[in-house]
C-alpha cells in the first residue's frame, strides 16, 4: 500500500501559538501553497482519499481535487486540551515543563501526550493495511503530528525524533506500507 500524507498549508495564526484540535484559518498564503501542493500529486491516482474534519485539512483536499474525501478524525492533529490557542512562552502551567521534557508520555493538560496520538494513528493505519490491496495508493489530507506518526509506524523515524522529523506545509510525504 502507498500512502501520501499530505500537510496542510500554513495557518493565519501568530508563531508560537499552540493550535492543535483548534479549527483555525489558513493563512493568506493558501492558493500559492495550495497549488504548489497539488501539483505534487498531479498523475497519481488514488483509490481512497481521507481528510482530517479540521478545516485547514479539508480545504486543502477540497482545491487539490477531493470535496468529497472521507473525514477521519484519528488523523486530527494532537490534541493541546488548556493550551490551545495560547502562546507556548505564555502557558502559566506547571505541567508545561514536564510536557516540554516527557512529552512522549506526558499529555498536555487536558489534552493527549504523544504517545496518545501515535496510537490513534497507528489504529487508523493497522485498519488501512488490513482492508487495501498491496497496490492501493491512498491520500490522507493531515497534519505535521499525525505524518510523524506514519513515519514512526513506517519504522522510518524513532519514536524519540519524531518532532525532528516534522514536514514542511503543503508537503506531500510518501510511505509504503
Amino acid at each position: 500500500m502507498f500512502l501520501y500524507l499530505i500537510r496542510h498549508t500554513s495557518v493565519g495564526v501568530p508563531t508560537g501559538t499552540c493550535y492543535g484540535w483548534t479549527d483555525v484559518p489558513v493563512s493568506e498564503h493558501f492558493e500559492e501553497e495550495a497549488a504548489a501542493c497539488k501539483a505534487q500529486l498531479e498523475g497519481i491516482a488514488f483509490d481512497r482519499v481521507f481528510t482530517s474534519p479540521l478545516s485547514r485539512a479539508r480545504k486543502l483536499a477540497a482545491y487539490c481535487g477531493y470535496p468529497d474525501a472521507i473525514e477521519e478524525p484519528r488523523m486530527k492533529e494532537m490534541n493541546m486540551g488548556d493550551w490551545e490557542m495560547k502562546r507556548f512562552d505564555e502557558i502559566n502551567d506547571p505541567q508545561l515543563k514536564e510536557y516540554y521534557e516527557h512529552y512522549l508520555d506526558c499529555p498536555t493538560r487536558n489534552g493527549e501526550s504523544f504517545r496518545d496520538l501515535y496510537r490513534r494513528v497507528a489504529a487508523f493505519l493497522d485498519e488501512m493495511k488490513a482492508t487495501a490491496h498491496p497496490d492501493d495508493c491512498i491520500a490522507v489530507f493531515c497534519h505535521g503530528g499525525p505524518i510523524i506518526c506514519a513515519l514512526v509506524y513506517a519504522g522510518l523515524v524513532p519514536l524519540e525524533q519524531g518532532y525532528a522529523n516534522i514536514p514542511a506545509y503543503a508537503s506531500v510525504t510518501r510511505i509504503t506500507l
